[in-house]
């Protein structure tokens, strides 16, 4: 299967399936304002990750859905807060105004606290998956997701605004707040796939790897970008003075 027809097709499968998650008994000012945020669209880099990994195992596809979805929830949880006057105080996100400027700071900061709960809900309700499978991928996300992956990892980006970090200090950084989260889309897929040891190794290595030229290509697209095309403010980094793969290793370094 060619990439783009892969991408619209599993994607397709994770917007479907977004929409039925939300479709419960919640408060509906509160379902408002998550579903503004998950429905936006983007690049569903990190349900495709599930997808791939699996496909490159022979795996069954269809039981990568929950937890490409519970992904995409924590993903989505996270820009929200990323977002917020306190963290980046961005206005647009996706093309769309940023959910505290539609629905307020308070509202803001308890969708995004919903939707990281529901993510743990989707996969523990995944019946379909074997129980110490599921259990394998919550424990992983979980880690990935908290103060020893992504949150710590975001943490320690905002201690480095207007500090001179070094490479490795950089690296460091975004192996937890951008790369955490993508080598657990990996790990999800191996494990659903029923990688052995060695390829789990591997695939590891592959989406630290990943993890790192995404947020290279993140920086480089904050200098040359445009808001109109990216979707968010450009020039963000300089405006926070953060120390970025461009500043340190130039535009054509990076």
């Amino acid at each position: 299967m060619e990439f783009r027809e892969f991408s619209r097709y599993y994607k397709v499968l994770v917007e479907e399936r977004l929409a039925e998650a939300l479709d419960r008994d919640i408060e509906p000012s509160l379902k408002e304002a998550m579903s503004y945020s998950l429905l936006a669209g983007g690049k569903r880099i990190r349900p495709l990750l599930v997808f791939a990994t699996i496909e490159a195992l022979q795996g069954d596809m269809l039981l990568g859905v929950r937890p490409a979805s519970a992904l995409e929830m924590i993903h989505t949880y996270s820009l929200i807060h990323d977002d917020l006057p306190s963290m980046d105080n961005d206005d647009y996100r996706r093309g769309k105004l940023t959910n505290h400027k539609v629905f307020g700071e308070a509202a803001a900061i308890l969708a995004g606290d919903a939707l990281l709960t529901l993510a743990f809900t989707e996969l523990s309700e995944a019946d379909e998956i074997s129980e110490l499978k599921r259990l394998e991928i919550i424990q992983n996300l979980a880690f990935s997701a908290g103060a020893f992956g992504m949150v710590g990892g975001q943490q320690a980006d905002i201690l480095g605004e207007k500090k001179q970090l070094t490479l490795d200090e950089l690296a460091a950084i975004h192996r937890r707040k951008t790369g955490a989260l993508l080598c657990s889309a990996v790990y999800a897929g191996s494990v659903i796939g029923g990688a052995n040891e060695e390829e789990t190794k591997r695939l590891q290595v592959f989406a630290e790897n990943i993890g790192i030229a995404f947020q290279i290509c993140d920086d480089i697209l904050d200098v040359i970008g445009d808001t109109a095309t990216l979707g968010k403010e450009a020039g963000k980094d300089a405006e926070l003075s953060k120390s970025t793969y461009p500043s340190l290793l130039t535009l054509d370094g990076a």
